[in-house]
């Protein structure tokens, strides 16, 4: 009997996994793996490996003796070791279909918050009292604002379509894009320092890889504008924590919007979950009804097409099954 091997979920059950895995004589094994020592007790005599946030490292890849793959239940692989699944032969996979509009419409949420000032002015009403939360100059139109958006996968571009309805100037950093797609959408393709010094609202839509990670740290931080937006639906990882925090005490980043965070969950006594300019949700933007079921069918087909021997598809680290 296949068996298949959830690392760790976030969902009140496996019936959707089961209802794809069981038809086809599978077991479904599964844990909440923190560790690797709980992973490699789990997964090494797994035939396919389902993963959510669980650190699947080289250690763990190498105890694998009968993976036909590593299934990661979302869109970023960066709890996955590639390399070393690809060294032993094992492709990975993701869901990079799911979740686009939430993710696009969530960012919007986070851009329109922090520029009216939503949540500060209802905790004034909550609070008793009456008239304008904040100093004047918070109150921000956006059509007068210019949005830096790094990354122009699927969900930047979904962002960016939702923006131009509200006529702000668009900047495109990506260096894997050719500029004419991304003049297409109605923005304007710019590098990196260019985005950072003209962007009043800068919203990151980028993988994690080694060289996105702590994109915004003290050294670019330093190249924004004075009194910048920063929204990240991303990875938490693209900012250096200490750093952005900083910038905003002093001023330099005047409100931030964060959906991930480095780490996970936001420690209790960071200044991210008491600071007024702080917007922060943890780890939901990607949810809804719809997407979740898209998600965990998707993950479950995956491992069905690899017991079954079936051709994989959304591998990510390029290896051909």
């Amino acid at each position: 009997m296949p068996t298949v091997a959830i690392t760790d979920y976030t969902f009140p059950n496996l019936d959707i996994e089961r209802a794809i895995l069981e038809p086809l004589g599978c077991e479904i094994v599964h844990g909440q793996c923190k560790t690797p020592e709980q992973l490699i007790q789990l997964v090494e005599q797994a035939d396919a490996v389902i993963t959510q946030f669980a650190p699947v490292n080289a250690a763990v890849i190498r105890a694998m003796q009968r993976s036909k793959a590593i299934v990661r239940y979302g869109i970023g692989v960066d709890n996955v070791d590639l390399q070393a699944a690809k060294e032993k032969g094992i492709p990975v996979c993701n869901v990079p279909d799911y979740c686009i509009d939430e993710v696009a419409d969530h960012t919007l949420a986070f851009i329109l918050a922090t520029t009216r000032q939503v949540v500060p002015n209802t905790l004034l009403i909550r609070d008793g009292k009456w008239g304008l939360a904040t100093d004047l100059s918070f109150m921000r139109t956006l059509k007068d604002q210019t949005v830096g958006v790094v990354g122009f996968g699927r969900i930047g571009r979904e962002v960016i379509a939702r923006l131009r309805a509200f006529k702000p100037k668009i900047l495109v950093y990506d260096p894997v894009v050719p500029t004419e797609a991304i003049v297409e959408m109605g923005a304007q393709p710019a590098t990196l320092d260019t985005l950072l010094a003209q962007s009043d609202i800068l919203t990151l839509h980028c993988p994690s890889t080694p060289e996105t990670r702590k994109l915004l740290r003290h050294e670019t931080i330093a190249k924004m504008k004075q009194g910048a937006i920063v929204i990240n639906l991303a990875r938490g990882d693209l900012i250096d924590t200490a750093s952005i925090i900083q910038a905003l005490e002093n001023g330099k980043i005047s409100s931030i919007a964060i959906d991930v965070c480095d780490p996970e969950p936001i420690p209790a006594d960071s200044a991210l979950r008491s600071h007024p300019n702080v917007i922060a949700a943890s780890h939901i933007a990607s949810a809804s009804p719809k997407a979740v079921r898209k998600l965990r069918e998707s993950a479950a087909q995956h491992a069905a097409n690899a017991i079954t021997n079936k051709q994989m598809v959304h591998v990510v680290n390029g290896v051909v099954s």
